[in-house]
């Protein structure tokens, strides 16, 4: 009788043993810390700290974040990976300044995971390098990139949104008038902005980006960039950026759209959701949504959804936990509770619990019509936003140089760092 006791007990041991292995369960002995590198702001989205409980609860393992400031992320995670120090998973957008960081060498190819046919063709593709190879899993917000205003406040102003160029430079100076800031821009740390204003330059004129990349022009000669940076220039000499704004950096907009202090910023609709502040005088209710106007398109543009990619370390001691942890995120019950009413359009075949933005709908029409796929910081070979169009802007800000001189600093910065990545014709 002591024999099949013990053997029963054996027995109900091995399935303990089985099913935990089965649900990645380890224990405190066994469990491994995984270092996930990205921006301070990606890395506290709600959807990412999410899957970071959801992972460490299932499975015992632990995620750390390694954060540097969204300004500074490019040149300081470029300056560890000099130095040897890779993270276990990279978080990085598939734009210009991912050449910085040799995908190849450093980074597994994921073309064979059982989770890519998880995916949506759309962000499958953005997600491939030139010889078609899977560089990353897409987890993150597909979403719309625009011009966002308060409509509370225009209505109490009896003003109307933009559908030109002109119209938006009459709302601008009309809110100024009226005691507002019209526009939140933070160039203390921002620079996507630009990337909106570029799009339809090059998105409209693919011959434009081909010569560009082959050095064959620059920038000072096509004339819509330097209609860009003048009127960037004006804006900030007008008082349509207020006073602070060069002080202004990603974490400042949440404050200073959610009190009103101004009106409107160029941001996509996920932010909204995940960034602005719930208990502020005005909430997402309050906005809503038209084009980006930086004089480059008369009738404004939209900016398609940029990813960001959770990339492996081939060269890791934790290759296996990384591949499982993707596993963990693309699975339909752990991505459907992390993105549980964010705005985004579907990275996943079965995405049931986000939501598409009154803002996105309301808009529709306009959206369909001067909607352009993100083309500026994925296609321009030695684009920069975060360090050369910042370092580029802040010069012309703080008037160390002109327009036309900003815009041979963009070409100047551009063409370096085409040059120091081998780019042919630089």
């Amino acid at each position: 009788m002591k024999k099949l006791c013990f053997s029963i007990a054996a027995v109900f041991a091995a399935l303990s043993l089985l099913f935990t292995g089965c649900l990645g369960i380890n224990s405190k002995s066994d469990a491994v810390t995984i270092t996930i590198m990205g921006r301070k702001s990606d890395l506290a989205k709600s959807y990412m700290t999410s899957i970071f409980e959801q992972y460490e609860k299932a499975t015992g393992n632990k995620i750390k974040p390694i954060a540097f400031e969204d300004s500074a992320f490019e040149s300081t995670a470029a300056e560890k990976f000099a130095h040897g120090e890779v993270p276990d998973i990279f978080m990085h957008f598939h734009n210009s300044d991912l050449k910085r960081f040799n995908v190849e060498n450093n980074f597994l190819y994921l073309n064979d995971e059982e989770w890519v046919d998880e995916l949506t063709q759309s962000t499958f593709d953005y997600c491939l390098d030139s010889d078609g190879n899977l560089m990353g899993l897409p987890f993150w917000e597909n979403s719309i990139s625009g011009c966002y205003y308060n409509k509370t406040i225009l209505d109490s102003l009896g003003l109307n949104p933009a559908v030109t160029q002109k119209e938006f430079d009459v709302l601008c100076q009309a809110l100024y008038d009226s005691g507002y800031t019209p526009i939140c821009w933070p160039a203390g740390g921002g620079s996507w902005m630009v990337q909106f204003a570029l799009d339809p330059v090059f998105a409209d004129d693919p011959e434009k980006l081909i010569k560009l990349n082959k050095n064959e022009i620059k920038y000072a000669d096509i004339p819509e960039v330097t209609d860009m940076v003048r009127w960037i220039d004006n804006a900030a000499k007008k008082g349509w950026l207020g006073t602070e704004y060069l002080n202004w950096d990603i974490d400042d907009v949440s404050p200073v759209m959610s009190s009103g202090k101004a009106v409107m910023t160029f941001m996509w609709d996920t932010w909204f959701y995940t960034d602005l502040a719930k208990d502020g005088k005005y909430t997402v209710d309050d906005f809503a949504l038209m084009p980006v106007f930086l004089n480059t398109a008369n009738k404004g543009t939209y900016e398609g959804g940029n990813l960001n990619m959770l990339m492996v370390n081939k060269n890791g001691e934790h290759i296996d936990e990384c591949l499982d942890f993707l596993s963990f995120c693309a699975t339909q019950k752990n991505y459907n509770k992390a993105f549980d009413g964010i705005s985004t359009v579907n990275c996943f075949k079965g995405q049931t619990t986000n939501i598409q933005s009154p803002m996105i709908t309301d808009a529709y029409d306009s959206i369909s019509e001067n909607l352009r796929a993100s083309t500026t910081a994925s296609k321009i070979e030695g684009y920069s936003g975060d360090d050369d169009v910042l370092a580029a802007l802040d010069s012309l800000f703080r008037k160390r140089t002109d327009v036309e001189g900003c815009v041979k600093l963009l070409d100047e910065y551009r063409i370096k760092r085409a040059r120091s990545e081998g780019v042919d014709g630089f």
